[in-house]
């Protein structure tokens, strides 16, 4: 990388930390250490709900994920408009008129404390450990940058991002955001320009489009109903439903960023326009995915896209077996790049006999480097057992990083490490309001001052800002990180939205009911996780049906109960 991209990256990073602890050094209180004083405009609440569910997870794994798998994975979101709406009724208000500092207060008005506990603990656990998912990320494009140690990398990201947050809290996150999501939608944007503009001269945008397409990389869209497929439409507008409704409804990281709203319809509006705007934005980058795809048809890619384990295997003591391997993955590539050459001469003459038979040897040849592949990844998992065998998360970076023009890597790094910090600041700041509030105040030290409250509220920032970085450091071993981090949230937020429905909808279910049906289909969820094939967008709606059927049932026994 050149010193003029490090410059750009360095005083970005900066930058942000000053800025955010620069503009927030009003924060003087709890209400404008959590809260920003209730004063945010809609737009802002918008950015900074994008912001926080856009870290750099989903810049970094998702253009891999459609690189290996298609662009199925868009349909995981196809229930976020029904949310946005459905939210914008009910939650939304009733959080505004009860005037609180986090969702779970609002539990124990309606049930009692041991309902607010439970889902407040149950949003700390995921949660926190979420957080190190979108610390690990950008360590990740910095150990490669540099050839740090990925722990060590892990350690500075991660101090970086607490420094801001315990320093400014909602207000610091609030304004950070909005320089970080601009910088991310110019970074993209640059991206794919770039990556058009590098593809051969005699492959056009549509040439392009029928490759992907007849590679599967452009599978918007499946009606197969299959419990075990994790990615087709009734999985993403019924399980994705409520998972959206219970990460915009029941988690503090989202519902403290619209409760920073300075009314109900300036809240309101940022829900909405998060609805409409945010499946067009994954569609892009699932898309910029499936073209590095394409790029690849036509430019040898690496045999292994970590760079890293990519050199050991060559310098190790496998390294004669391996560039053998590597010859013949490049031959099979090259073959491959020659059927594809001849599909688009079928196509452009429209002999579909052609096409048929071209496309069965692109798909046949491409299965088979798959598995030449394979025999590389065995042989890097000889020269170092400790290796991760799947490289999904480095395919975008390894391209920014060897194919993009001075200047604009920084800039393109720049976006995805600002995601980053834009996503973690706002889970810490959430985890610490939901610590500070629903168990420090209510349960330990509740009559302190408000001065008090707030240097607890920052030293407990930083705890978990510790957390999440011991938590990073394992990650590596989770796979891709788009798919880890939400399988994670999904094993709790079906339970936490089903107390919340529960709440809202079904007022003749207590506490004590559902309290125990919570901890019941959290049961069911787990079971579900370790010992079924079930795909884990599933989970949401199982957990959230088990919490509301559970509870009509044991109330109705405790009511018996109690009539004797």
């Amino acid at each position: 990388m050149s010193t003029i991209d490090w410059y750009i990256l360095a005083f970005f990073l900066i930058f942000i930390a000053c800025y955010g602890i620069w503009k927030s050094r009003g924060s003087k209180d709890m209400r404008g250490y959590f809260l920003a004083n209730r004063r945010t405009p809609w737009y802002i609440v918008t950015l900074s709900i994008m912001a926080t569910q856009a870290s750099a997870i989903t810049f970094l794994s998702t253009p891999g994920q459609a690189y290996v798998d298609g662009m199925r994975f868009v349909q995981f979101y196809f229930g976020l408009p029904l949310a946005m709406i459905i939210l914008s009724i009910t939650a939304v208000p009733i959080f505004h008129h009860l005037n609180v500092y986090t969702a779970y207060e609002y539990l124990e008005s309606r049930f009692d404390l041991k309902n607010r506990i439970l889902a407040a603990i149950l949003f700390l656990i995921q949660r926190g450990l979420a957080a190190g998912f979108t610390i690990f990320a950008p360590a990740l494009v910095i150990s490669v940058l540099l050839g740090w140690r990925l722990d060590s990398t892990i350690i500075i990201i991660g101090s970086l991002v607490v420094l801001y947050t315990a320093s400014g809290g909602t207000e610091a996150v609030n304004k950070t955001h909005l320089l970080q999501m601009i910088v991310i939608f110019f970074g993209m944007l640059i991206a794919v320009f770039m990556l058009f503009k590098l593809m051969p001269d005699n492959i056009s945008f549509i040439d392009a489009l029928h490759v992907a397409g007849k590679m599967k990389k452009l599978n918007a869209i499946d009606f197969t109903f299959d419990l075990s497929n994790r990615y087709n439409i009734w999985s993403g507008l019924l399980g994705g439903t409520f998972l959206m409704l219970s990460y915009f409804g029941t988690d503090q990281s989202q519902v403290q960023r619209y409760l920073a709203g300075s009314s109900v319809a300036q809240s309101r509006t940022a829900l909405l326009a998060n609805g409409v705007v945010k499946i067009p934005m994954q569609f892009f980058i699932l898309f910029l995915g499936a073209m590095v795809f394409v790029f690849y048809q036509f430019t040898a890619p690496p045999l292994f896209f970590n760079p890293v384990l990519y050199q050991k295997a060559k310098e190790g003591p496998h390294a004669q077996s391996f560039n053998i391997v590597e010859s013949e993955y490049q031959a099979k590539n090259e073959q491959k790049k020659e059927e594809i050459s001849a599909l688009l001469h079928a196509i452009e003459i429209n002999d579909k006999s052609a096409i048929d038979r071209h496309t069965q040897r692109v798909r046949q040849i491409d299965t088979d480097a798959l598995t030449i592949k394979e025999k590389g990844v065995e042989l890097i998992k000889k020269t170092d057992a400790a290796a991760e065998s799947n490289d999904v998360n480095y395919i975008f970076l390894s391209f920014v990083l060897t194919f993009l023009p001075v200047g604009v890597i920084g800039l393109v790094l720049a976006a995805i490490i600002s995601a980053s910090m834009s996503s973690t600041s706002a889970e810490l700041n959430a985890l610490a309001s939901t610590t500070v509030i629903d168990i420090y105040k209510r349960l330990i030290k509740k009559d302190a001052s408000d001065k008090h409250y707030l240097v607890i509220s920052k030293i407990i920032t930083i705890f978990w800002g510790i957390y999440a970085i011991i938590f990073a450091l394992f990650a590596n071993r989770l796979g891709s990180l788009i798919e880890a981090v939400n399988i994670l949230g999904s094993l709790f937020y079906g339970t936490i939205l089903g107390i919340f429905l529960i709440a809202f909808y079904f007022k003749r279910i207590g506490g004590t009911a559902t309290f125990i049906s919570a901890i019941l289909a959290e049961i069911v969820v787990l079971y579900c996780y370790t010992f079924t094939g079930i795909s884990f967008l599933w989970y949401n709606l199982i957990g959230c049906v088990l919490v509301v059927v559970f509870g009509f049932f044991l109330e109705l026994i405790i009511i018996k109960i109690r009539s004797q």
